[in-house]
């Protein structure tokens, strides 16, 4: 049994039948698959921020890089493939599309993601003038509504 089909199955053993009523197996798998890669993003950057930058500034000669956003960069690529991995073979269990086609989806739904977050903070904090964290929040959730729905129905479709 491969480590796919063990957090499936760990996955699915939670998927109790009041939760069955109210949401989609997909929708749940997903949910789980992206609180499992934000755990391990957590965990990776508390590691490399803590041990490998040591937290110390890096001076590149051109730029000085703070050890909070070199630990960031450092981090995304490994959970940006984590991600892909886990909607892959969890979350959407989607093959007969090629990995590198679908991954090349994946990386553009995650830009634009970024991009969706950086537009509706800017919006709503210095727009509406909602506050910071309430802005987070909403973002948060319509950023989430986005990556669920482009990885259902574009990058990861039956």
């Amino acid at each position: 049994m491969g480590l796919s089909s063990l957090i499936t199955q760990a996955i699915e053993c939670l998927y109790l039948p009041a939760i069955r009523q109210r949401v989609d197996i997909k929708l749940f798998r997903y949910g789980a698959c992206g609180a499992i890669n934000m755990a391990l993003d957590a965990l990776w950057y508390f590691v490399i921020y803590n041990f490998i930058v040591a937290k110390q500034f890096v001076d590149l000669g051109f730029v000085v890089i703070s050890p909070h956003i070199l630990s960031l960069v450092i981090v995304f690529p490994i959970t940006f493939f984590t991600g892909f991995w886990l909607n892959r073979y969890v979350a959407f269990r989607t093959t007969h599309i090629s990995g590198w086609v679908q991954c090349t989806k994946y990386l553009l739904s995650v830009a634009c993601s970024i991009v969706l977050n950086y537009v509706l903070m800017k919006l709503l904090v210095e727009t509406v003038a909602l506050w910071p964290t309430p802005s987070k929040v909403v973002t948060t959730v319509i950023t989430a509504l986005y990556s669920y729905l482009i990885g259902r129905y574009w990058v990861f479709r039956d």
